[in-house]
Formats: C-alpha cells, structure tokens, sequence
C-alpha cells in the first residue's frame, strides 16, 4: 500500500514539473516575441522628432529654392518635383518634397536612415508664402516692344504691404551686350539709368525712389533695354525692400526666350 502511494507520488510529482516546464517554454516564448516590439516602441519616438525637423527642413528649403529661381506660378513650382531638386540628405536622414499644382500644396516627408520611421508635413496654399507671384489672372511675361522692352505683371498675394526700393537682373544673350535703361511699376518709372547684366543690386531714382505693393494688389512691370536684345533667355529681375529681402521673377522659366505681348 505504501509502495503504491508513493508511486503515485512520483507521478503527479512529475505531472506538475512538465507542467512547469511548459509555463516556463511559453513564457520564454512570450517575451522573445515581446522585446522586439519594446525595441521598436522606444525607438519610434527617438526617431520621430528627428524626422519632423527633416520634414520641415523640406518645407524652408522648397520654400528659399523657388524664391531664388523665380518661381513664381503653379506651372513653375511643377519643377520642385524634379529627381534633382526633391530630396536632399542631412546628417543620418533626408527629406523628399512633392509640389501637388491642383491644390497648391507642398508635401515634405522625412526619413531617417535604416529605419522605419518617417513624418509628413504639409503646407497648402503654397505660392502665397512667396508673397509677391506673378498674377494669375494677368498675361503671362512677353514683349511688348520688339525685344527691347518685357512686361509682367505681379501681385502682393499676403495681408502685408510690401515695399520695393531695389533691383537686380540677369540675362542671357547673343552679343552686342545691352543694358537695362528704364524700369516702370504700376506705370511710373522708378528707374533711369545705364545697368549692366549680372550687376550688383541698384536703388530706385525714380519715382520716389520706393515702390509700395498693397495686400492683393497687381501691378504692371516693364523693363526696357538700350537696344533689341539678339536671342534674350532665362531674364531674372529680382526687387529687394529695404531690408534686403529679395524677390525674384524668372521671366522665361523654361529657357526658350518670352512670346511677344
């Protein structure tokens, strides 16, 4: 009887050791499956900020690039999109912007390198950030006069005045050189003068020697040279305020000389 009982001692002895054993093998197993997502838990917000400052890095950055190319209307800012110009690297991540013309919105995502984590910034009614466009419902840039005299129209798109009392300008062309001798906003000449192409800035002598642009104003520009200009392309006026802050008109985007008016 006793060698029975001890017998079935042994058994529920050994009953509850494998019982043991599998609490313990599906423990194990619980937490191998756990720590990975634990790891991806506190890299996730590690990561996360560095991202949104890439993405709104994109943002500035898509912002500067079209002011300094002149990029002025929906159909120009089309070329944020471009393999060269979308995405740039910084540090351990990069940004990629995607300019959507139909909603005038830019998207900017930043990444971190070897990793999963990435955020995405918006910014609609883009073109109006650039403050002073080209005017939407005005022609586009063309020549009025041969191809001695281009004129444009622009519009103050914030709820800021803005105060114009310089200019710069560039040009391509065929020689002999030409110079521009005549600047005229919102019909009143604001420059007389002998400037040479790719000059430093120079201030208004006309006209008060000031241009002020009202909020949702649009105002004629026309920019006369000496002579025709043989072959004239890529034309970029930039206007500056009084505190240097500079806006640039690329007349003829895509490189292939202005239509006539």
């Amino acid at each position: 009887m006793g060698g029975r009982f001890f017998i079935e001692e042994k058994g529920i002895s050994l009953l509850f050791l494998i019982m043991a054993l599998l609490l313990l093998t599906t423990l194990a197993y619980v937490l191998s499956y756990l720590m990975p997502m634990k790891h991806k838990s506190v890299i996730f917000p590690l990561h996360s900020l560095p991202a949104l400052a890439l993405a709104q890095s994109g943002l500035e950055y898509g912002l500067r690039y079209s002011a300094d190319q002149g990029w002025r209307t929906r159909l120009d800012l089309e070329r944020l999109n471009n393999a060269q110009v979308c995405q740039r690297n910084l540090g351990r991540g990069r940004f990629l912007i995607q300019y959507h013309s139909a909603t005038d919105t830019l998207a900017s995502t930043g990444e971190i390198t070897d990793s999963f984590v990435r955020r995405v910034v918006y910014l609609n009614n883009f073109s109006t950030f650039l403050r002073l466009i080209f005017a939407p419902a005005s022609p586009l840039p063309c020549w009025a006069t041969e191809t001695r005299q281009a004129r444009f129209f622009i519009q103050n798109v914030r709820n800021e005045m803005v105060t114009l009392t310089a200019f710069a300008a560039s040009w391509n062309q065929s020689p002999p050189t030409r110079h521009i001798i005549r600047i005229d906003l919102d019909g009143v000449p604001k420059f007389a003068g002998n400037y040479q192409n790719g000059r430093p800035a120079e201030n208004f002598n006309r006209g008060g020697g000031q241009q002020t642009v009202l909020p949702g104003a649009v105002i004629p520009v026309v920019i006369e040279w000496n002579s025709n200009i043989l072959n004239g392309t890529n034309i970029l006026i930039s206007f500056y305020t009084p505190a240097g802050k500079s806006y640039t008109f690329n007349l003829d985007a895509d490189g292939d000389g202005l239509p006539p008016c």
